[in-house]
């Protein structure tokens, strides 16, 4: 059995079970699935097929005796030459004295270590006197954790697949294993321990990497499916006549990628179930004109509609665009915690007896002293910024209103079919035309002058510019341009007509309001700031974004930055002052003067970043795989996600006893449980 201790397994003694336990191996199933992270495989290429910083081995003749220099306390460091394809590589081993009196010239010797194509040299960690084996053992290397070692596991690992490999049930259709040419569990188990060349460990890859999606979408489907029916009786039945009316009152054509969100939105209204829906488009794309739409929709079927946003200066914002959008068609209020006393009572009491109908704010919309008559559609602006219970607060507002998440972080479609896999997610992905695109330059800080007169040059002509800082204060570790200093060295730079203002984390909220209300009327024309400004206001005179320190940012967090200019049809610049040591940074430095298109950006940012920290921290939603990569793998992510969608809404899970397995696997795993609760 497979839930047995791994302590019944021949071999497996107290200490060494205690040992297995540290790396969460506790039955037999946990060691089988406790898979290699990589394989070294001795094979010797040809030197053109070499790559830089790889691990590599290579055979050739010893040109001379070897030369050995100690340095430190018994550190010892051997150098030789060896000849190989007719090139001379030079070979350094540390720490091997002995092997001065193995190796002389003439011999030929095989050598494995970490190879540098810049100097044609290898970094012995393995060598051997003659040539290398006919064929090259691939050698599976498992993640250790306190005593463990490779040999005691290998060892361990083949008494258990002897003993128990016939337990291992198939959990994937037939049809699928055909279908796309993979192995079953348990040949796939066998070559991901004991791979007898390439190819089968290949194919047990792809199979574990496809199993892993599968699973790990079908809960998210399940999830989704179980979400949305739980709430029935919740259909709007707006005025479509109404709606069209509507659109056409605006002074511009909505985008294709604004016209098929806007329908999947209001398609989703018209359903019985509750939406839960991402709508996701780059700054400036026009993500408001759809939200505004939809809340005129909730009107038309007499209901109420809701906006939270982060920040009271934002919720300002939007509560002056739907004023200015629905003109005497609604009556919208402003509710924030500046709002107090008799002024809140008078506007609860609106809000209650339905003669408001749409409501925008802060936070302040989920205090317990706002009840909604009849509350249908809410809308939650930049929804990373609110914690799951503000979100679920807000939700509990009305019976089972519809909700739409927005964001203006483009989430790579990777991590938005995974992070937000029981959510639907709209994607705008069009800018409107007649947008000026935003010039970007990357320079170094020795241009910083020329920086600075450019800015000054834009405020002659009446604009407004941005100077965006990583930290606020002096760091002994990293050294980066002070946000103070910055903002002193600027006052003094400029003319006493040119006001400069300083804005960042540490000032109070009230103090970071009345600073962006001064940016935002031009009583200051260059803010100096850390990246607090990242979300929130709309200041179209500004066109001028200048970011110190570039390289210290990723290239999501660039582009949100880039995306506080260009909101006017004045042409608007982003100058980024860089000097990355790394190829990564000078890569994001010259992928950001490239592009302008958030999305194209998030992926690359994914591809030189990883998932982890794509959101600048560790994002608690994103699943941990053990083969499959969300990145290198994501077309079979994508064949998975079809494929789950197929089974759960065909019912095959219930209906079908070939999917009896992955049924009883779902109904058993400690996620689905816990968020079911």
């Amino acid at each position: 059995m497979l839930s047995e201790s791994v302590s019944t397994i021949q071999g497996v003694g107290d200490k060494f079970a205690e040992a297995l336990a540290l790396a969460n191996i506790n039955t037999v199933e946990d060691l089988l699935y406790y898979f290699p992270y990589r394989y070294d495989v001795f094979e010797i290429k040809p030197l053109s097929e070499l790559i830089h910083e790889d691990k590599v081995t290579i055979e050739g003749r010893v040109i001379h005796d070897p030369s050995l220099s100690f340095y430190g306390k018994k550190k010892s460091r051997l150098t030789f030459t060896v000849e190989t394809e007719s090139v001379a590589i030079k070979a350094v081993m540390f720490n091997r004295a002995f092997a001065k009196k193995q190796l002389n010239a003439d011999d030929i010797v095989t050598l494995t270590g970490k190879w540098d194509a810049h100097r044609l040299q290898i970094t012995v960690s393995n060598y051997k006197k003659g040539h290398a084996e006919e064929q090259a053992a691939i050698q599976p290397m498992y993640p250790l954790k306190g005593e463990l070692t490779n040999f005691k596991l290998k060892k361990v690992m083949s008494t258990a697949i002897k003993e128990h490999i016939n337990d291992v049930e198939e959990i994937i259709p037939d049809d699928y294993l055909k279908a796309y040419k993979i192995p079953d569990r348990k040949h796939a188990i066998l070559a991901m321990h004991f791979p007898k060349n390439r190819e089968l460990l290949k194919h047990a890859r792809r199979r574990f990497t496809y199993e892993e999606f599968l699973l790990f979408q079908l809960k998210m489907q399940l999830l989704r499916k179980i979400k949305r029916e739980s709430t029935t009786g919740n259909a709007q039945h707006y005025d479509p006549m109404k709606v069209e009316e509507f659109i056409q009152t605006f002074p511009f054509a909505l985008t294709g990628a604004q016209t098929r969100s806007l329908n999947q939105i209001l398609a989703d209204m018209k359903t019985p179930y509750r939406m839960n829906r991402l709508l996701q488009g780059d700054v400036g794309s026009g993500k408001t004109a759809v939200a505004a739409i939809c809340l005129y929709a909730t009107i038309s079927a007499n209901r109420q509609g809701a906006l939270m946003v982060p920040t009271e200066i934002l919720a300002e914002q939007h509560y002056q665009s739907l004023c200015d959008m629905f003109g005497n068609r609604a009556t919208i209020v402003l509710l924030t915690g500046s709002v107090k006393g008799k002024k809140r009572r008078e506007i609860t009491e609106a809000i209650k007896d339905h003669k408001i109908d749409i409501v925008v704010g802060t936070h302040a919309l989920i205090q317990d002293d706002v009840v909604f008559a009849d509350l249908g559609f809410v809308i939650v602006d930049e929804q990373h910024r609110f914690g799951v219970e503000q979100r679920r607060a807000l939700r509990s507002k009305g019976l089972h209103p519809d909700v739409l998440f927005m964001t203006a972080t483009p989430i790579p479609r990777t991590l938005a079919i995974t992070a937000f896999g029981d959510m639907d997610v709209s994607i705008i992905d069009e800018m409107p035309s007649g947008r000026k695109e935003i010039e970007t330059f990357w320079t170094k800080e020795n241009t910083l002058e020329r920086v600075l007169n450019f800015i000054e040059k834009r405020i002659s002509h009446g604009e407004q510019a941005y100077v965006v800082c990583p930290l606020i204060e002096e760091s002994d570790k990293l050294d980066i341009q002070n946000t103070v200093d910055l903002f002193h060295q600027l006052q003094e730079f400029y003319p006493p007509s040119i006001q400069v203002g300083l804005m960042h984390g540490r000032l109070s909220s009230n103090e970071k309001e009345e600073v962006m209300n001064k940016f935002a009327a031009n009583e200051i024309q260059v803010l100096v700031s850390t990246t607090v400004v990242e979300v929130g206001v709309n200041v179209p005179n500004a066109t001028v974004m200048v970011i110190y320190d570039a390289e210290r940012f990723g290239l999501s967090q660039l582009h949100q930055l880039r995306g506080r200019v260009g909101r006017s049809d004045k042409q608007s610049y982003c100058i980024l002052i860089a000097d990355p040591k790394g190829e990564v940074g000078k890569e994001r430095m010259k992928i950001m003067t490239e592009t302008n298109n958030g999305f194209e950006l998030s992926e690359q940012d994914l591809k030189l970043r990883g998932p982890g920290d794509f959101f600048g921290k560790k994002q608690s939603g994103l699943p941990e795989f053990k083969v499959a990569d969300m990145i290198h793998d994501f077309k079979a992510l994508e064949t998975a996600r079809k494929d789950a969608q197929d089974i759960i809404e065909s019912n095959k899970l219930e209906e079908d006893k070939d999917y009896q397995k992955l049924q009883i696997l779902l109904e058993n795993d400690s996620y689905m449980r816990k968020k079911l609760d």
